[in-house]
C-alpha cells in the first residue's frame, strides 16, 4: 500500500509507515485541488497539514481508492469530512500532540507583548538603543481572558495562574475551570473584564469573524490580543484599525485568513509594520517535540485503521477500538438503518464463518461494524458490498 505525505510532515511519520511496510511518497509543499487529484492516483493513505484542502471534488474523484486521510495537526476544517465519510474514507487528526507547544508560545508572547520585546528587538537590529520603561509592564497581577477553554485553553489557564495572572474564560460548552479560573457567562463579560485576550476556538463556520470591530470596541483600552487558533476567526482590518488608534496596545497573530501555500509565496497583511505586533507563520505547534509526536500518532492511527479496522479517535466515522486480527476481520461502514446487522450476520453464516467478536458504533446517519470470524472465503467481500445500506466494506 502507498502513502502520500504533503507539507513537510515529520520524518517520524515516514519512519512509522515504512516500518509497517508502506511505500511512502513525500511532497514538501501543499497541493492545489487538481494537483492533489492527480497525485492521489494509486494512493491508499493521505497525510496533510493545514494548507492542503481535501475538497468534495477531490473526494468525488479519489474517494473510492483512498482508505484514510490524516491531518497531521489539530484542525480538520481543511478536510471535507462529510464527503469523506460518505465515501467510506476514515479521517484522523492529532488533537493533543501539539497542545504544550501552542501553550508555551502563548505564554511567551503575552510576556513579550507586555514588555514590548518585539519593538525593542527591531530597534536594536537597526542600531537604536532605547532603554526605557515606558509602555513596559509585568504580567503579574493582570487578568487574562481565554476564549475557548479546550485542551489548549485549559493548559494556558494553569500556566498563567502560576505566573500570577488572574484567569477568566468563555466557552460555548460548559467546561470545568482549572485552578481558580472564573467562567464568564458571555463573551461580552469577558472582553470588558480582562487585560489580555487569547483566542483558542475551533475552525467551525460559526466562529467566522468571531472578533470584529464590535468585539474589539468592548475590550479595555490598551489591552492585548492574541489569535493562535484560526485565521477566519478575526477581522484583520478591524484588528489593524484598533492597533493604529492605540485602543489595543499590542497583538500576536499566528494564523491568517489567507496564508501562503509555500515559502516561495510572499506574505502580505495589514498588520505588517505596526508597533508591538508579533507575527508568526502558523508555527504555534511547530516544535520538534510536537511534530515528532504528531507524526507518530497520526501515522499510527492510519495504520490501525488500514490493518486493524480501528476507527479510534476518527473525526468522521463511528468510534470502535480494535486489537490484533486473529483471523479474518470485516470492517463494514453502512447507513444507520434497522435490520442491517441481522443481514450481515446471516451473510457471514452463509459463507461458513463463525463470529468470534463483534462491535457496532453509530454516528448520526452512519453505522460501523467490526466482525472477527474464524474463517471465510474470497466471495464474502463481494457479497458484503451488495448488502442494502452498505457504504464501504473491507475484509482484512
Amino acid at each position: 500500500m502507498k502513502a502520500l505525505l504533503l507539507e513537510n510532515i515529520h520524518d517520524e511519520a515516514v519512519r512509522t509507515l515504512r516500518e509497517a511496510g508502506y511505500e511512502v511518497e513525500r511532497v514538501s509543499g501543499a497541493l492545489g485541488e487538481d494537483e492533489l487529484i492527480e497525485a492521489l492516483d494509486g494512493v491508499d493513505l493521505l497525510g496533510v497539514r493545514s494548507r492542503t484542502q481535501v475538497t468534495p471534488k477531490v473526494v468525488a474523484q479519489r474517494g473510492e481508492t483512498l482508505t484514510a486521510v490524516g491531518a497531521f495537526c489539530i484542525g480538520t476544517n481543511q478536510l471535507a469530512l462529510d464527503d469523506l465519510a460518505r465515501a467510506g474514507v476514515a479521517a484522523f487528526n492529532a488533537p493533543f500532540s501539539n497542545t504544550r507547544s501552542v501553550v508555551e508560545l502563548v505564554i511567551s508572547e503575552i510576556i513579550a507583548l507586555a514588555r514590548r520585546l518585539g519593538d525593542r528587538n527591531t530597534q536594536m537590529h537597526h542600531g537604536v538603543w532605547r532603554k526605557s520603561a515606558i509602555g513596559s509592564h509585568e504580567v503579574r497581577g493582570r487578568t487574562l481572558g481565554i476564549v475557548g477553554y479546550g485542551n489548549i485553553g485549559a493548559q494556558i489557564s494553569v500556566l498563567a495562574e502560576a505566573l500570577g495572572l488572574s484567569v477568566m474564560y468563555y466557552d460555548v460548552a460548559d467546561k470545568l475551570p482549572m485552578g481558580n479560573a472564573h467562567r464568564c457567562d458571555s463573551l461580552e463579560e469577558l472582553l470588558q473584564s480582562v487585560d489580555v485576550v487569547t483566542v483558542h476556538v475551533d475552525g467551525r463556520a460559526d466562529n467566522t469573524l468571531l472578533f470584529g470591530e464590535q468585539e474589539f470596541s468592548m475590550m479595555r483600552p490598551r489591552s492585548l490580543f492574541l489569535n493562535l487558533s484560526r485565521g477566519h476567526v478575526v477581522d484583520v482590518a478591524a484588528l489593524a484599525d484598533n492597533l493604529r488608534t492605540g485602543h489595543l496596545a499590542g497583538a500576536a497573530v499566528d494564523v491568517y485568513p489567507s496564508e501562503p501555500r509555500s515559502g516561495d509565496e510572499p506574505f502580505v497583511s495589514e498588520l505588517q509594520s505596526l508597533d508591538n505586533v508579533i507575527l508568526t507563520p502558523h508555527v504555534g505547534g511547530s516544535t520538534q517535540e510536537a511534530q515528532i509526536d504528531i507524526g507518530r500518532y497520526v501515522a499510527g492511527k492510519l495504520i490501525d485503521y488500514s490493518e486493524r479496522a480501528s476507527t479510534s479517535m476518527s473525526v468522521n466515522l463511528p468510534d470502535i477500538t480494535t486489537g490484533a486480527t486473529p483471523g479474518a476481520r470485516i470492517g463494514h461502514l453502512h447507513l444507520n438503518m434497522p435490520g442491517i446487522m441481522a443481514d450481515l450476520n446471516r451473510l457471514v453464516a452463509d459463507h461458513g464463518g463463525n463470529v468470534t467478536y463483534q462491535a457496532l458504533a453509530t454516528r448520526g446517519e452512519l453505522g460501523y461494524t467490526v466482525l472477527d470470524i474464524d474463517e471465510t472465503d474470497r466471495e464474502l467481500l463481494v457479497d458484503v458490498t451488495r448488502l442494502e445500506g452498505t457504504i464501504r466494506a473491507r475484509v482484512l
